[in-house]
């Protein structure tokens, strides 16, 4: 009998009792097993009994208690009684196709239309709650629509080196070539996107999207001297202008699921904005192009195969002017992701990008002025092909924040910038930003490198440029240094930085211009801390102390000898107000100032470099 117990099944029904159990052996019989000084304990009674139920039916886990009847334990402390068995006969809970109880199963709202049974209402202005413009539920079957409006407003007054010339000066007694430094610029951008998607994205990507993004701009730039909205000086010192732009025109399309999780494999072609590392150094851009990307693992890893035709963009709003032909230059990318490396929480990126330049010919923007090739050096048609090594890395060690980027460039350039032979492109950049929180506060440490040529009348070019950078970095856009694009002025039209840049890439724009890899580098060193003071304010404070790498290709450019390295200190503050606790609502306001180093001073004397910004995003 013991090992008929140790093979039987308890039987449950409900709670356990205290002191008695009832078993069944494998021969289907009923024992009861009572600790000693237990009184006589009945076993459940038996459920009622369908007569419609037939032998080899299996009982629900609840109807598992067989029939029983009353059972004494008499004898010894461990005697053990068998009783009666008893056929078994349950009650399924399951009626049977065919039975009185059976009724066919009927279909029921999907979870979005269910609850118009409850009797929501919906208000198309509301983004907040339920609202078919904003895809809280299909418009038919399972396709969705969103619509995105955004108003972004800008106010800049900045003090930048201005240059004129014999027939550019405002002033008729202005002899010198540094005019008057005041700027101010108005820009207006209304941004509509539309997205039609197929598919429930809660827990898996889209089937197919659409998606369709213009932007209509307008800006006004007022300058204190004229030739520098216009190549033509009889355009004045004021420039207005209109630009619609189309900075995403693109199709999704989900190829297959890899697993049950739903990692996947899409495709998407079109217009599309992308970018090469978590900070911009590098590309990134809205661009005509093809990608193929999607993740396994259950998303620890994700990858990108693409290819990119940039298109060329407007002179005033920088948006994609599709009206003119597409550049040659071609952008392809092959990079993979790795979450959790190499300690949690911390995701890493090996990338490798190609760009191929073949734009040998002169062009000129909207204002007349010459983009391509850059009026600097010999100033003549070239093209290059360069290949881009990269490391980057994203997350926490801990308490402590880390991004870093690593990049190695090589290639080759033909003509070079400087001379009339081939030039082997070899140039490296890194940075690296640490951070941490205490409470409210986030304080941060940021380092930069771009190397420099050190001799632009060889053959080797090792002054590092990006493709098209937009960097996030040690203060980004409230940076004098990145956000302003500062002229070389007397060593041809280009900038020592473009606008949004942080590399001194000494080319015409940053935009529509070449990268240039005869420059003089940079370094960049800075601290920063991020206060929210309240949940609806944010205070940022940065400062900078900038340096060039080497000043033998400015010396070459400008004719000027004993440039300094130093650049100056870069100093800024912004606060960011959201009224309405989400992004609804972002008001933005900044202040930079450049305390100009030995450097800026020789090559912009008696300067006064600043800006104040004032920004205002409204979205829908």
């Amino acid at each position: 009998m013991a090992a008929a117990l140790v093979l039987g099944a308890v039987l449950e029904a409900g709670e356990s009792y205290a002191a008695d159990a009832c078993y069944r052996d494998n021969a289907g019989r009923i024992i009861t097993r009572r600790r000693p000084g237990a009184v006589e304990v009945p076993c459940p009674p038996p459920p009622k009994v369908d007569s419609t139920a037939e032998a080899g039916d299996t009982p629900p886990r609840e109807s598992a208690v067989l029939q029983g009847m009353t059972n004494v334990l008499r004898g010894g402390p461990d005697a053990e009684v068998e009783v009666e068995r008893v056929p078994p006969a349950y009650v399924s809970p399951i009626p049977r196709p065919g039975s009185a109880d059976f009724v066919e199963s009927m279909p029921i709202p999907d979870r979005w239309r269910i609850v118009d049974s409850l009797g929501y209402t919906e208000r198309w202005w509301d983004p907040y709650n339920r609202n078919l413009l904003k895809a809280d539920r299909p418009v038919h079957d399972d396709w969705f629509f969103n619509l995105g409006l955004t108003s972004d407003t800008t106010l800049e007054v900045r003090n930048v080196p201005t240059p004129v010339g014999a027939s550019s000066t405002h002033d008729p007694g202005e002899l010198d070539v540094f005019g008057q430094n005041d700027q101010s610029v108005l820009s207006q951008n209304l941004v509509a996107e539309f997205v039609y998607y197929k598919g429930d994205t809660v827990f898996k990507p889209p089937e197919y999207e659409f998606r369709f993004t213009p932007v209509f701009n307008f800006n006004r730039t007022v300058l204190d001297e004229i030739q520098g909205v216009n190549a033509a000086p009889g355009h004045g010192r004021t420039r207005s202008t209109g630009h619609v732009g189309i900075q995403a025109a693109f199709v999704d399309k989900h190829l297959r699921d890899v697993s049950e999780r739903y990692d996947f494999d899409s495709v998407r072609v079109g217009i599309q904005p992308f970018s090469s590392d978590f900070r911009g150094f590098l590309f990134q851009d809205n661009q005509l192009g093809v990608r193929l990307f999607g993740n396994r693992d259950n998303n620890q890893w994700q990858y990108n195969l693409a290819w990119f035709r940039r298109i060329e963009k407007d002179t005033g709003s920088g948006l994609n002017d599709l009206g003119a032909p597409l550049r040659h230059d071609d952008v392809l990318v092959a990079n993979l992701y790795r979450q959790d490396f190499p300690v949690q929480g911390y995701t890493s990126q090996a990338t490798v990008v190609y760009n191929r330049n073949r734009e040998g010919s002169a062009y000129y923007d909207s204002n007349d002025f010459q983009q391509r090739p850059a009026p600097l050096g010999r100033a003549a048609p070239r093209h290059y092909d360069v290949v881009y090594l990269g490391y980057n890395g994203d997350g926490h060690f801990g308490r402590i924040n880390l991004t870093s980027s690593l990049y190695y460039a090589l290639g080759r350039e033909s003509p070079g910038t400087f001379v009339a032979a081939d030039t082997d492109i070899s140039a490296l950049f890194a940075a690296t930003e640490l951070s941490m929180d205490f409470d409210w506060i986030r304080a941060r440490f940021s380092l930069l490198y771009g190397s420099a040529d050190k001799d632009p009348y060889d053959r080797k070019a090792t002054g590092f440029d990006a493709i098209l950078e937009n960097p996030q970095f040690a203060g980004a856009d409230t940076s004098y240094w990145i956000r302003q694009a500062v002229p070389l002025i007397g060593g041809g039209r280009v900038s020592l930085s473009g606008r949004n840049g942080v590399l001194n890439s000494l080319r015409s724009s940053k935009d529509e211009g070449q990268s240039n890899f005869t420059n003089p580098g940079i370094l960049l060193a800075g601290v920063g801390a991020d206060l929210d003071v309240l949940p609806t304010l944010r205070l940022s404070f940065n400062g900078n102390t900038l340096f060039f790498g080497d000043t033998a290709v400015l010396e070459a450019a400008r004719n000027q000898a004993g440039i300094k390295k130093h650049i100056g200190y870069d100093l800024s503050a912004a606060a960011t107000w959201r009224p309405l606790l989400s992004q609804n609502v972002v008001l933005r306001s900044s202040y930079a100032k450049l305390l100009s180093g030995k450097g800026f001073d020789a090559l912009f004397p008696h300067s006064n470099p600043g800006y104040i910004l004032i920004n205002a995003v409204l979205t829908y």
